[in-house]
């Protein structure tokens, strides 16, 4: 029977029905193609030999290989179990090997006084070195073993049934004649030529049975690009069938709206990075196609006065706008922030929530429907099938990684021809998150705050300094400034010694008597947070005590400290976005990140980037680094990262290479219909194209 990739692996030379039934069962390994990316996850190094003396100076004691010989064999029981012990030397010294578990046939099998190879992971106890289990080899036998052995993972269950590394081992290499025959290429010659990429099928050979460091490379870097060319392919096709078939509305004109307020209302200059992106927003807008742009901006920006004048402009042209946030906060901020802006205009503009009462939310919806409501700021409530609109032409989702896929879509069948949109995060996206996740939208950066920002002064206490920390909030508040104290939790976990809010609460109001302390977070009532929330911003309320609930949305200017208990809890880019509560207004504002004691790595890492940096791209590169890709793009991207050896962090050179490749094919074959690129379109339709189930933004 011929072996192709959609075969099963039970028609694989030394696997058969049960022992295929099982792999499928544990490892979701189904066909000879699923085996193939059955990668393995190290490599034994044995072109290199130690000696016993060099044994104590070895950072790195696993997987080590000694030449010697072995000059005694024990046997010992202990209680029911028995136990092999041998003295292997060399010319240097000796070291320990050790059996727990073995057959009396292995006596017989280790020759005494005969030089061989030892190879084990090596353990150091009571001034001693051992090596448990070690695999043993005869130097006769070392024609024919390969360098860098292949080691792969499994389970329990598996190794009870002897489907063992060893066994994965002599299955490969049975494979070896076959993956030539089987593995078909899908990149062109002038390609791999120019990028001195290997063939595929070298590739997946050279990966499981690798000759040597220089040849793993070579096929580990053909199988990262292979993923990151697709991918990057897939987003590619997405971009350019966006350009040719998504319709959008034009809108040429900047008229009175947008004027008017340019000139008469700005409460101040627009900075550079402000001016290249309305000018970059302002040429997609113009133009017959739904834009489809990111906004990134760290915290203080200016991304909401961007996205009120790109409204302006839209109104400008007869159109309505929606502006979309994940929490009744951050929307109710907005609301006031344009309103307050808005107020000598006759642009009108609502707050739709879940709190918003029935009758106002027909009156919203009336009001929609007719054309007389030309903004709406909202959460979720805005997704609901009797919101519509009489001509909506631009939708602002604001922090976008918290909607999933499908909520940001049911705003484009608000209206026949979708709006223009503008998708914005104060969460700044790793370079290669950038290149990867949205090359396939057009993507703005405001990299420069406005002019008279001071730097926010951010330091690490620890709790022992907790009452100079309050001393020195005091000292603030009695100079008329304000102060935030965020606590990680609302309830008690008995899982981890979190600070209680409501502890923490009656402490600070002890304190600071008789200033007066507000409290916010996310299980009170929309009209509760507004009011706690009122009370602060107008300044009778001194002290904010706080959840994470303040993390976006929250604009005090006059707010000169935050203090962040239990700071050690709390991730890099959560803490950089509480930093930028403070630092709105004039006068110097400080950070103060209040941890336990003893901190991990992590933690450590975590807080003195903090204290080090302002710049959020680095912030969010090194949060990328702590916590992986997965977790930076957010619960609602689940199941995204599924890259089988490209790392988003290490192999950053080659997903740019590789982006550069793909635009350079698209640019010369947009529909990959050149002979040449015949096999990258039927690899593509094969693997990826199903993937493409949302044509509009993700």
């Amino acid at each position: 029977m011929r072996v192709s990739l959609d075969s099963s692996i039970e028609h694989i030379k030394g696997i058969g029905g049960e022992r295929a039934k099982l792999i499928s069962q544990v490892l979701g390994i189904f066909t000879l193609e699923d085996l193939l990316y059955f990668f393995p996850y190290k490599y034994l190094d044995k072109s290199r030999v130690y000696k016993v003396r060099d044994l104590g100076s070895l950072k790195e004691v696993s997987g080590v290989q000694l030449l010697g010989k072995i000059l005694r064999l024990e046997e010992a029981n202990q209680g029911k179990h028995r136990r092999l012990t041998a003295v292997f030397s060399d010319d240097t010294g000796s070291v320990e090997l050790v059996w727990f578990k073995y057959s009396s046939w292995l006596i017989d099998k280790i020759p005494v006084h005969k030089e061989l190879y030892v190879f084990g992971k090596v353990n150091y106890f009571n001034r001693k070195f051992s090596i448990a289990h070690p695999e043993i080899e005869f130097i006769e036998n070392r024609k024919n073993s390969p360098a860098l052995v292949p080691v792969y993972s499994g389970s329990e269950k598996l190794l009870k049934r002897g489907i063992n590394a060893k066994f994965f081992e002599k299955i490969f290499h049975s494979l070896q004649n076959i993956i030539p025959s089987t593995v078909e290429e899908n990149l062109p010659l002038y390609l791999r030529e120019k990028l001195c990429l290997v063939s595929r099928s070298t590739a997946f050979q050279e990966v499981h049975f690798p000759r040597d460091r220089v040849t793993l490379h070579n096929a580990e870097r053909r199988l990262k690009f292979d993923e990151a060319f697709f991918f990057q392919l897939r987003n590619g096709l997405k971009k350019k069938k966006h350009e040719r078939y998504s319709v959008g509305h034009p809108m040429p004109s900047v008229g009175n709206s947008f004027n008017y307020f340019y000139k008469h209302v700005l409460p101040f200059s627009l900075t550079e990075a402000q001016k290249r992106v309305l000018r970059e927003i302002r040429s997609d807008m113009k133009r017959p196609i739904q834009m489809n742009r990111l906004l990134q901006g760290d915290v203080g920006s200016g991304k909401t006065m961007v996205a009120l004048l790109t409204m302006l402009i839209a109104i400008d042209n007869g159109f309505q706008c929606v502006l979309m946030a994940p929490t009744e906060i951050l929307a109710q901020q907005h609301y006031h922030a344009i309103s307050s802006l808005l107020k000598l205009s006759n642009v009108r503009i609502a707050l739709l929530t879940g709190s918003t009462k029935s009758h106002e939310r027909r009156a919203i919806g009336e009001q929609l429907l007719e054309g007389s409501l030309s903004i709406v700021v909202g959460t979720h409530a805005l997704l609901e099938d009797n919101v519509r609109f009489k001509r909506l032409g631009l939708a602002i989702i604001d922090e976008q990684h918290r909607f999933g896929v499908a909520q940001r879509a049911k705003l484009w069948y608000k209206n026949k021809i979708p709006p223009h949109v503008l998708v914005m995060t104060a969460t700044p996206i790793p370079r290669t998150l950038a290149m990867s996740y949205y090359s396939d939208l057009e993507i703005s950066v405001i990299d420069e705050l406005p002019m008279g920002r001071k730097p926010v002064i951010t330091v690490h206490r620890k709790d022992k300094d907790k009452i100079s920390v309050f001393r020195f909030a005091l000292e603030e508040i009695k100079k008329g400034r304000q102060v935030y104290f965020v606590y990680p939790l609302v309830k008690e976990s008995k899982a981890l010694d979190y600070k209680n809010l409501r502890e923490g609460f009656e402490y600070i109001s002890d304190f600071f008597s008789p200033y007066n302390v507000t409290m916010l977070h996310g299980q009170m009532k929309a009209e509760e947070k507004e009011r706690n929330m009122a009370y602060f911003a107008s300044g009778e309320a001194q002290i904010m005590v706080a959840t994470t609930v303040i993390e976006v949305g929250v604009n005090v200017p006059n707010a000169s400290v935050m203090i962040i208990e239990s700071a050690e809890r709390f991730g890099l880019s959560q803490l950089h976005q509480l930093r930028g509560r403070v630092g709105r207004g004039i006068e110097q504002s400080f950070c103060i990140l209040l941890t336990s004691d003893v901190l991990s790595g992590d933690a450590r890492k975590r807080i003195k980037t903090l204290c080090e940096t302002h710049d959020g791209f680095l912030i969010s590169e090194v949060d990328m680094q702590l916590r992986g890709p997965g977790d930076i793009l957010g619960t609602q991207q689940s199941g995204v990262i599924d890259f089988k050896k490209l790392d988003l962090i290490r192999d950053q050179v080659l997903i740019k290479i590789s982006r550069d490749a793909v635009d350079y094919i698209l640019k010369k074959d947009p529909e990959l219909n050149h002979p040449e690129h015949g096999m990258i379109k039927k690899y593509y339709l094969k693997y990826y194209k199903e993937q493409q189930i949302w044509g509009k933004i993700s």
